[in-house]
């Protein structure tokens, strides 16, 4: 999660150690991207929106009326609509529940709350049963299984969120070594019964070289932490 990753903490944030964020190749050699979780975004079937696209179009007309549940202030569902605003020019309004998902559903089914977000395990059975309307997901890339459901990134170029992991190694690690592991882990991670039990609880693989992979965390740094901070100055208001 973009708020507490040692990679992507915000320098001098409340409650980061002075040793971070980490940084790559700095602290450690990069050696392969494991798995990604992205965000599902749906919509109350009593609302008029149907995609991304016409959120956004009527986020314009209507800045600031347009309200969404999430898990909180400060957490990945929080971030990722101020990172789709910040990307878009549009005002939505957080309706935040502390008490999770199924809390936020319940007005989202009802219709009081137009939009929702979470990872898969929290909308899952909402989508599959089409309780709410799928809009979209925050991968880079449609994904197995939800090959229906745009991303994001179709209306949005470039638009990715999601909790990841990274597999590292202590800097100095010969070149050799860090290919062999790269190509294990992806022998190991494409294996067709690895993937089927990742992607039943919403994760999926991505193929990285170590280059990308250092080049995917910085990328993620420099996204994350202009909004890092502005979320930060909103909490402390």
């Amino acid at each position: 999660m973009p708020s507490t990753s040692p990679f992507l903490a915000r320098p001098g944030g409340t409650g980061v150690a002075p040793n971070l964020p980490l940084n790559l190749p700095r602290d450690f050699a990069s050696i392969g991207f494991v798995l990604q979780q992205p965000l599902f975004i749906g919509a109350s079937h009593h609302s008029k929106i149907g995609s991304i696209a016409q959120l956004i179009a009527m986020a314009k007309e209507k800045p600031g009326e347009i309200t969404y549940a999430a898990t909180g202030r400060g957490r990945l569902t929080h971030l990722t609509m101020e990172l789709l605003q910040a990307r878009t020019g549009i005002k939505l309004q957080l309706v935040p529940y502390a008490g999770g998902t199924a809390q936020g559903m319940t007005d989202v089914l009802s219709g009081r709350v137009p939009l929702i977000l979470d990872a898969y395990a929290g909308l899952a059975a909402a989508l599959k049963g089409n309780l709410i309307k799928g809009l979209a997901d925050t991968s880079l890339e449609r994904l197995p299984g939800f090959e229906d459901l745009p991303t994001v990134a179709e209306t949005v170029p470039g638009f990715f969120v999601g909790a990841w992991t990274i597999l590292v190694a202590p800097v100095g690690t010969p070149d050799a070594i860090v290919r062999k592991v790269n190509a294990d882990l992806w022998k190991a991670l494409n294996d067709p019964d690895v993937k089927a039990k990742f992607q039943a609880n919403g994760a999926f693989i991505r193929a990285m070289t170590p280059e990308q992979v250092t080049a995917f965390v910085q990328e993620q740094q420099k996204t994350w932490r202009p909004i890092l901070d502005q979320v930060e100055r909103q909490i402390q208001k």
